[in-house]
């Protein structure tokens, strides 16, 4: 059971830059394709970036292509999600999460493919 926890969360202005960092508990994590997902008041969950379990291959929402990278350290257990150029639209609670599946060679986009949910960390965007 990968059991993550977010942080790195806080506040920016526009055009600055932040870095989430997601430690999890658990000996399976590096045989799970990990996620980062965000949700701003009164929306819904939605994706962000998605990393394979190996880190060989990584996923991102069209919003985020190019401003974001997400990777991960297998041995300190940890996800990281640099995030540059940050717009007032990114602002949400940012949660990271583990892919059900171990050692899928698919990189799942929606929520439901994800279990082990983080408590989040808040990302405010000011302009």
């Amino acid at each position: 059971q990968v059991q993550p926890v977010e942080s790195g969360g806080g506040l920016v202005q526009a055009g600055g830059s932040l870095r989430l960092s997601c430690a999890a508990s658990g000996r399976t994590f590096s045989s799970h394709g990990m996620g980062w997902f965000r949700q701003a008041p009164g929306k819904e969950r939605e994706f962000v970036a998605a990393i394979s379990w190996s880190g060989g291959r990584t996923k991102y929402a069209d919003s985020v292509k190019g401003r974001f990278a997400i990777s991960r350290d297998n041995v300190k257990k940890t996800v990281y999600l640099q995030m540059n150029s940050l717009k007032p639209e990114d602002t949400a609670a940012y949660y990271c999460a583990a892919d059900r599946v171990q050692f899928t060679g698919v990189i799942g986009t929606d929520v439901a493919n994800f279990g082990s949910w983080g408590q989040g960390t808040q990302v405010t965007v000011s302009s």
